[in-house]
């Protein structure tokens, strides 16, 4: 364990918070947000900093939960003191979606009504019906207004629709090889994904027992979304067409026994109807293009930092700019970068020097600039 720069030990709370109407007219009572804080909030309470993760990730964005743990969060290169959400000056939150399987209120959870988890019968939950659960959260520590929201892939379609949402509620937006909405490509990836859970012989129609769960299905599901947070470059440079280490009962190449190592060790941090759920909010989630995304942006007040990255071909850099373009033509206060990276989709989670300093000069950056 490196505490060097590091938050420390961070527990993961729960907030059992008030009723929460969703998009489809469903209403989730109780909602349960489960979340994790960094730093100290102000005496003005003006110093907060939402961040918002990805698809398969959780509230424990930095530190470490216990002393015996190996790994810290998912984005602890930014997240401590003297980094670039810097918990010297920020006060930081981090949580899970509703939706998800990772404390928060999601198809986990136990149906009040029948006493078993809902399953498939939880109600469907959209990217603006996560950041409602988000708002009542932050309502929750009496924060009038939020420093800044951030957030890469689907953290960035949550930070993008917090600035709509909620208007005067927050200064800065920080975007990350993120999308206004899918395309056919994206959304066809993801269905094929959904397609193997289905596919699986213990799916049972979402309704499946711990022990008998669609393991297969969702395994086969993370291989092909994994292949997608990656780029070619970097794939040929880890793994080239070279043969795995052992024998060859499961691939006759590094990268097929990589992948399946990938799908084997999901299953057993995530759930299948989760995996369901969160991409169908990915997939569905639409502010349109040209001057449709250009009306739909008009009510952030907010300034704005998107980030893409040249290597990333699931969430391309013209995916960011046409975000770019739409935010100036509806006269919003815009940075825009576009990072040289090889590590794909996933560079937004890695270390990055150039990264580290964009986001530190923006965060620096007066407002009135």
């Amino acid at each position: 364990m490196d505490l060097e720069r590091s938050v420390g030990i961070v527990e993961t709370k729960t907030a059992t918070l008030g009723d929460l109407r969703l998009d489809n007219g469903s209403v989730l009572s109780p909602t349960v947000i489960a979340y994790e804080t960094y730093g100290t909030l102000s005496p003005e309470k003006d110093n907060a900093i939402l961040i918002c993760h990805a698809l398969s990730g959780d509230a424990h964005a930095a530190g470490y939960l216990s002393s015996s743990d190996k790994r810290p969060g998912w984005w602890d290169d930014y997240v401590g003191p003297g980094k670039s959400f810097d918990t010297n000056q920020f006060f930081i939150i981090s949580s899970n979606v509703i939706g998800g399987c990772k404390g928060s209120s999601g198809p986990m959870s136990i149906n009040p009504v029948s006493g078993k988890p809902y399953g498939s019968s939880f109600p469907f939950v959209s990217i603006k019906d996560m950041v409602e659960a988000q708002k009542l959260l932050i309502d929750s520590f009496g924060i009038q207004k939020l420093f800044c929201v951030a957030g890469g892939s689907m953290g960035g379609m949550q930070a993008l629709q917090w600035s709509i949402s909620y208007p005067d509620f927050l200064t800065n937006c920080i975007i990350l090889a993120s999308s206004p909405e899918h395309s056919a490509m994206q959304i066809a990836f993801n269905e094929v994904g959904r397609q193997a859970i289905l596919s699986d012989p213990n799916w049972n129609n979402g309704l499946y027992e711990d022990n008998a769960s669609p393991r297969k299905g969702l395994a086969l599901a993370r291989m092909v979304g994994h292949i997608t947070y990656l780029s070619d470059d970097k794939m040929r440079e880890k793994f080239g067409r070279n043969p795995p280490r052992g024998n060859l009962l499961n691939s006759d190449f590094a990268v097929g026994s990589y992948l399946i190592y990938q799908g084997e060790s999901f299953v057993d941090r995530f759930d299948a109807n989760s995996y369901i759920y969160v991409t169908k909010a990915l997939d569905h989630f639409s502010l349109g293009k040209g001057q449709e995304l250009t009306k739909a942006l008009s009510p952030a007040q907010c300034r704005f930092l998107i980030i893409s990255y040249s290597s990333d071909w699931l969430y391309p850099p013209a995916q960011s700019r046409e975000i770019v373009k739409s935010l100036e033509a509806a006269d919003k206060r815009v940075f825009y970068v576009e990072l040289n990276t090889k590590e794909g989709h996933d560079s937004f989670l890695l270390p990055n020097s150039k990264q580290e300093d964009v986001i530190n000069g923006f965060l620096k950056m007066p407002v009135d600039e």
